[in-house]
């Protein structure tokens, strides 16, 4: 079978609301959203709960899935939005978002930042830096750290990126290369690198 047979069948089971097909879309993707998830908020209890509502959210919401995109890139852009959603929310409530990322070292979530085995003495430099990288991420503001996680972490391509967050590709880019160079000044200055 053909991935996207695979994935026409699962949206097929789901619009059935089959909860097997739903058991199975969660075990396929929770990795992906709980990772996104987690990166956009920084706080690991906040990003299990969201992570549960997307899902829920998804299948709730269906029928209103039209094809036009792969699955995958819909079920993100529910994703962001309630990342968005959460942020206010959490802003409003004065909540520190990046307790988590200090108090946790997410290898299994976050890539490495090399693939090479270095040294002892390198890795500890690599985890001190990514560690350093991943905080400066959630200082930035949403619109620049959705695009950089989405396309310097997950890979998606610009086309992607520009349906989950439903602006145009030239947008994408320039708010990636902001973003970047943000990131890079918050590491430079705060971090004193």
């Amino acid at each position: 079978m053909t991935p996207d047979y695979d994935e026409a069948r699962l949206i097929r089971r789901l619009k059935r609301r089959d909860e097997d097909a739903f058991a199975h879309m969660v075990e396929t993707y929770q990795r992906r959203v709980f990772a996104l998830v987690f990166r956009m908020l920084g706080d690991r209890a906040e990003a299990e709960d969201l992570s549960q509502e997307v899902f829920v959210t998804v299948f709730k919401s269906i029928d209103s899935f039209r094809g036009d995109s792969k699955f995958s890139t819909w079920l993100y852009r529910i994703a962001t939005n309630h990342c968005k959603n959460r942020l206010k929310y959490l802003a409003r409530r004065h909540h520190k978002r990046t307790r988590d990322i200090d108090d946790t070292l997410e290898r299994d979530i976050l890539r490495p930042l090399s693939e090479r085995q270095p040294g002892p003495d390198k890795i500890a430099e690599g985890i001190q830096l990514e560690a350093i990288v991943r905080k400066a991420l959630t200082e930035l503001d949403e619109e620049h750290r959705v695009v950089i996680i989405l396309r310097d972490i997950d890979h998606l391509s610009y086309a992607e990126i520009a349906e989950i967050t439903g602006v145009p590709e030239g947008t994408v880019k320039s708010r990636l290369f902001r973003g970047r160079l943000a990131l890079k000044q918050l590491v430079e200055a705060r971090y004193s690198i």
